[in-house]
């Protein structure tokens, strides 16, 4: 008699008609079960697959990304470095952005995983690391940019070569647009440095936080930047800009509170007013600001809010480079003011050949100088850092001062 004990199974299956309704008993002695027993509760558990193959993994508790911006070393940290030799490349959080030729932002606070990725934009267009060390010392208050013993000057060396469009055909009008009041709030900072094409000058206040880290992201995107200096206004102190404005008066000259404006950041290629109608007013007071900008190899630009302003008669005594706003473009800050505004800064920029305008880092103002300033190429204009609009304003008046 054959039965599935001992033939294998699907051979030799017996017919439903041959096979049997009921199969008769088959008992086991109690050893045997016994045995069969303890064989099942010994092989189940370390084979409980039957044959089959498996692997065996480790579940862990899976760990948050790393943050992909690392806040830059402090200033003293910094000075160590130059000391070193080391230039911005081999302490800044950037390097691994232009490196990897990709900007890496993080939003939504500390510790947040959303990022967005950006690649650089087409012009390819790198600004040097900062700090350089040929055009930095030692300041009571961190580091301050100087005239380099081989003569660079950080105006030079930090400033954003003029590029432009295939389209733009040469002595094409130039615009300048410098965006300030950056650093101040982190988001409005995030989307000046994201949002303004890269021609587009940032002007940086003193008194944001993680400035060197911002600056940094602005000069990864290709933005040139410019340090907002607090002067004292006619109604100071009631309208107080900020700790260390520089005001009439002051027993030094003001130069104490300059150098601690002046260490707050580094790779700024000029320094701007903010504010400062009594202080760019007053003779003595504006030359030693001018004076200690240009022994320190930057250019002044006035923002053009005061009438009364000294700086522009008084800048050529001293060879500093300098300019002067044209158009305030957010005065009035209304969608239909500040358009407008932006119209008139294209008109000067056609009838003069080089206008330069300011705006404030506030959201509604950012959205609308972005739309003009990516249109302009395709109207025939250049966008240019202030720092080339100044060198070809500067040219602009000497060739005309040759033709009188």
């Amino acid at each position: 008699m054959t039965d599935e004990l001992n033939a294998p199974l699907g051979r030799e299956t017996p017919s439903s008609a041959a096979r049997p309704a009921f199969r008769r008993p088959f008992v086991l002695g109690a050893g045997a079960l016994i045995a069969a027993g303890a064989a099942a509760l010994y092989v189940a558990p370390r084979d409980p697959f039957g044959g089959e193959p498996y692997a065996i993994a480790k579940i862990e508790q899976a760990k948050p990304p790393e943050p992909a911006l690392v806040p830059p070393p402090q200033q003293q940290q910094m000075v160590a470095a130059a000391d070193q030799g080391l230039s911005g490349a081999d302490i800044g959080v950037s390097e691994i952005e232009q490196l990897s030729g990709v900007k890496v932002t993080r939003r939504g606070g500390e510790g947040s995983s959303a990022r967005i990725i950006r690649v650089d934009p087409p012009s390819g267009v790198k600004l040097a690391p900062a700090p350089d060390r040929r055009v930095v010392e030692k300041g009571r208050y961190g580091l301050l940019p100087r005239i380099g013993a081989d003569g660079a000057r950080p105006m030079d060396v930090y400033s954003r070569p003029f590029v432009t469009g295939p389209t733009i055909k040469p002595g094409a009008p130039r615009l300048a647009l410098v965006v300030g009041g950056v650093g101040l709030n982190p988001q409005s900072s995030l989307d000046a440095i994201d949002q303004l094409p890269e021609g587009v000058t940032l002007a940086f206040a003193p008194y944001g936080s993680e400035l060197d880290r911002l600056v940094a992201q602005a000069r990864a995107r290709g933005h040139e930047a410019l340090l907002q200096a607090p002067m004292e206004p006619f109604d100071y102190p009631q309208n107080n800009p900020g700790p260390h404005t520089l005001v009439t008066g002051a027993a030094d000259g003001g130069v104490d509170d300059l150098h601690w404006l002046m260490s707050r950041f580094t790779g700024y290629a000029g320094v701007m007013n903010y504010l400062g109608g009594r202080f760019m007013a007053d003779e003595p007071a504006i030359y030693g600001a001018l004076s200690e900008i240009a022994q320190r190899g930057l250019f002044f630009l006035d923002d053009g809010a005061s009438p009364q302003s000294l700086a522009g008669r008084l800048a050529p005594k001293l060879s500093l480079p300098h300019g002067k706003v044209d158009v305030i473009v957010d005065q009035r800050p209304t969608p239909q003011s500040i358009d407008a505004a932006l119209a008139q800064l294209e008109t000067l920029a056609r009838d003069k050949g080089v206008a330069i305008g300011f705006a404030n880092a506030t959201p509604a103002t950012i959205a609308r100088v972005a739309r003009f300033a990516r249109d302009l190429e395709r109207r025939g204009i250049a966008l240019a850092p202030v720092s080339s609009a100044l060198a070809a304003r500067g040219a602009t008046a000497a060739d005309a001062g040759r033709g009188q």
